[in-house]
Formats: structure tokens, sequence, C-alpha cells
């Protein structure tokens, strides 16, 4: 069979009228001879009222009580697009995790996809119906409902699409497609036709918001190429791919950057071995993830200090979790919450020397001060002063020439 995935997003489905456009999106496919297998996300705003409700409910509400409530949402879209195609005279069926059932393991609220049970989806093509396949949700060992993580419909549409061996996989969203960098903050943001697995999951991870890192992750892995396109008009989208089928001679792929970062200090901490394991270990256990590290040099062999960044969401509880930490012994905590990320990423930067100095270069030229650094492969992430953020996204874009 000729299966095609199309996976919606909450924008997309976040209307009657738009429901009734991917309908017609569905039904194109359809009469070029696809099977499609459709993943919706819930409405624009539904998760978020729910999440509210939780909270209001609860200020520490169940996890597994929590994921049945906020997958109620995609069942609402589901049933919605499966109408409007029996409507346009196709038969279809809206499918929620646990009828299929998708099988997940891990945590509540942040499950992985680990067999998808194929039969009655495929006995579902044969007939002839669009089977409308809840995203974000599946089923545990225990037959309770479990969710993927925010974004989490992405690795729904990736997983499926590895599972039922498609043809393609295409995610429609609001967006035409991958920006060098937010086009709602750089108007001179250019689409990027084709990137590469590794680029588009640093560009995830470190704050573009088009897809969930997860779900790149399971891509790669699988080799699953991924299409994301706009389900409000007809263009071109950006094809996520293996990096040798890259074709160009940009350095710099795109640029990231967060808004919610916190920078935290340790002044005068004991340097001897384990020291930063202490620390970071019970950040650990409480789930809150450290991003960039520096340590300083022991000048007296006795004393360092200590900067870590993280969630400017996660602060309080960091402070808290260091300040009764009795394997640690420190001098001063400073914290710092007006602090932004920016990063610049691409695979051409392996083969390419001087990609840091222009980049401190560029900077320096705005006189935009550095306060800590980190580099991958692939990328290089600076933490600045958050008011210095779209001055430095400017200059980045402009030395790299993204807009060209």
């Amino acid at each position: 069979m000729k299966i095609i995935v199309l996976k919606f997003g909450g924008s997309s489905v976040g209307t009657v009228e738009r429901i009734k456009k991917i309908a017609n999106i569905v039904v194109s496919y359809r009469k070029k001879g696809y099977k499609p297998i459709v993943i919706s996300s819930a409405m624009s705003g539904t998760t978020n009222d729910l999440i509210k409700k939780s909270a209001a409910i609860s200020n520490n509400f169940n996890s597994a009580e929590y994921d049945v409530l906020v997958s109620a949402g995609e069942q609402i879209s589901c049933s919605l697009i499966a109408g409007r195609l029996n409507h346009l005279g196709y038969k279809s069926q809206s499918w929620m995790g646990w009828q299929i059932p998708i099988l997940t393991e891990g945590m509540y609220k942040y499950s992985r996809i680990i067999k998808i049970y194929k039969k009655k989806i495929i006995d579902s093509l044969r007939s002839g119906e669009i089977p409308i396949i809840a995203g974000f949700q599946g089923v545990n060992s225990n037959n309770r409902i479990t969710t993927l993580g925010r974004g989490g419909s992405d690795a729904s549409a990736i997983m499926c699409a590895k599972f039922f061996n498609a043809q393609k996989c295409i995610i429609y969203t609001d967006v035409e497609g991958v920006y060098t960098t937010d086009p709602n903050t750089l108007r001179n943001a250019k689409k990027i036709k084709v990137i590469s697995y590794e680029e588009m999951l640093e560009m995830a991870s470190l704050g573009a918001k088009v897809m969930q890192p997860t779900s790149i992750q399971d891509a790669r892995l699988n080799r699953i190429d991924i299409e994301v396109k706009s389900s409000f008009v007809k263009k071109g989208g950006t094809k996520i791919t293996k990096r040798k089928n890259l074709i160009s001679n940009k350095i710099i792929r795109g640029i990231s950057f967060t808004k919610n970062d916190a920078k935290v200090t340790l002044i005068g901490v004991k340097d001897k071995p384990g020291i930063a394991a202490a620390v970071f270990k019970p950040l650990s256990n409480n789930a809150i993830n450290v991003d960039m590290v520096v340590q300083n040099i022991s000048a007296n062999g006795k004393e360092t200090d200590l900067t870590f960044t993280i969630k400017s969401d996660d602060l309080i509880k960091t402070q808290r979790l260091i300040k009764k930490n009795k394997k640690i012994i420190f001098r001063e905590l400073i914290v710092d919450k007006n602090v932004s990320k920016v990063s610049i990423i691409g695979v051409g930067m392996i083969a390419t020397p001087g990609v840091s100095y222009r980049m401190f270069h560029a900077l320096a030229k705005k006189n935009i001060n550095i306060l800590v650094i980190s580099t991958s492969e692939i990328k290089i992430s600076v933490l600045v002063n958050k008011k210095n953020i779209s001055k430095a996204i400017l200059a980045l874009h402009k030395e790299f020439k993204l807009d060209k």
C-alpha cells in the first residue's frame, strides 16, 4: 500500500473552519492514490486549558490522572476530522491510542512509543477507510493511558511512519517550514529548504518550536524523512533528512534562542573529586535539566566557582535543593534570571575554522557581553543579557549571511 502519514498540529485544527480545510488536504492525497493515516493534535488551547484545570484541583495532581486528562483533547479533534471526511463521502474513523493499541514505556507525561499494533489500522486502510489517530498518547503495560510530552503528536506521526512503512511523513503546522531563525523576531529570516536531522535536533533543543526534539531523534534513528509544511498556504516546506543528502554552501544553517533561562553560580565551592556530581544529582532526581556548565580553574587548589544554566521555571526548586544539600560547601549562591541563550547551528562548521571567532567578533562589535559559552560538533551557544537577544540574533544572522 502507498501509505502517507499526515500530522496536523493544534493550530491546524484550531477551529471548525480549519478542520474543514485540513479535511480537504487529506482528500487531495487520497485522490493522488495515497492511503492517508492522519495524526491529530488537540485543538489549540485545549491542552493548556486542561492543564490549568488540573492545577486548580491540586498543586500535586496525580501523574497518571494527568495523562488521562490532557489526552482528552485529541479525542475531540479526531472525531471532528473523521466526521468531516464522512460528510465529504469518505469512510473515516477516529482511533485513540488504547484502541489500536499504541504501546508506550517510561514515566507518565514523558512516555515513548515502543510498538504500534498494526492489524486494526491496516484492516481499516484496506476497507477504504481513512483512520484518524490521536497523537500525543498511548497505553502502557498496565493498560493505562500515557502521554508523550508537549508536542508529542510529532512523535506519534514519526513512529506511525516507521511501523506502517509510510512513503512520506508530512507535518502540517501554522508556519511554512523551518526558518533560519524565528520569523516573528527577525523579519529577514529565510525558510530552509533542506536541513539535516542533527541540525534540526539542535535547533529544536535550543529553542526552535517547530518540532519536538525527541521526535526528531526518533526520525533520525529510524531514517524517516520529514516534510514540514503549512496547513494554510500551498507552498513547499522544509525537508528534514540525512546529512549526506544536503547540498549547500551555508556554514551555519540557523540561529536558535531561548528566553526562559536562569544562570546559577556557586562561589567558593570546595574543589575536590565528585563535587560536580554532588551538585547535579539532586537536580537530576527532580527532573531539572542542566544545560550550560562552566567550572573555573582552581587557583589555590582548594576552591572553585561553578556556573550552570537551567529553565527559569525550575529556579526556585533548584535554589531549595542546593541550599539543603549537605554534600556541598560553598560561600555564596548567585542567580540571574535576566539571561538568554543564543546558538548558531550548522554541519558546515565541522570543517570550517574560524566560526567561533566570527560569532564572538560579531557580538563584540555590538557591545554584547558573553556570560557563558558551550559548544558541540555542530553548534555554539552563548549566554547573554536578555535585553541583548534581538540585537544578537540580528548580528549573527547578518554575519553568516542567512538572509541571502
